[in-house]
């Protein structure tokens, strides 16, 4: 039998923050205007929706394969989307998926090591803890780019 650690967040109020932080991405999404979703970018850096691509391509499809526990590589784009609108319905499916997924999850698999995508072997916790640290920093390059379209972006400390 596994003893566990002492517990600093439940499993629920881990979910709940990560899906706290994906309701605020979402906003972001619904912030930019239609063009400049698939096409503003500053310095070199990619544009929102090929960023919005890669948090599509990881959260619910690492988190199936964490719960499945199967380590296939890692796919982005592999579904052509050419509407914001498209984006926020794959980003609901994902949320619901991702909801999915968690409940299948036991207090003791968050310790375990994992191979995820056959590339990142790591506490599970710590490939979770890494699906909202992507998230964050990708937002952030998106509130630079809201800001230098003049646009105000939501504010980041509303999650719901």
């Amino acid at each position: 039998m596994k003893t566990l650690a002492a517990q600093v967040i439940t499993p629920e109020d881990l979910l709940k923050h990560w899906q706290g932080h994906r309701a605020l991405t979402r906003r972001v999404i619904e912030a930019f205007p239609e063009k400049d979703f698939f096409e503003f970018s500053i310095g070199g850096m990619r544009p929102f929706a090929k960023l919005v691509d890669e948090l599509l391509a990881i959260a619910a499809p690492a988190l199936k394969g964490i719960v499945n526990r199967d380590s296939k590589p890692y796919t982005e784009g592999e579904e052509k989307l050419i509407f914001k609108a498209q984006y926020l319905e794959k980003w609901d499916e994902a949320t619901e998926e991702i909801n999915k997924y968690w409940e299948q999850l036991s207090i003791e698999d968050f310790s375990e090591t994992f191979n995820l995508f056959g590339q990142y072997e790591f506490p599970i916790i710590h490939n979770i803890l890494y699906f909202v640290d992507n998230e964050v920093h990708h937002r952030g390059q998106a509130y630079v780019y809201l800001r230098a379209l003049n646009i105000e972006p939501p504010f980041f400390w509303e999650r719901p």
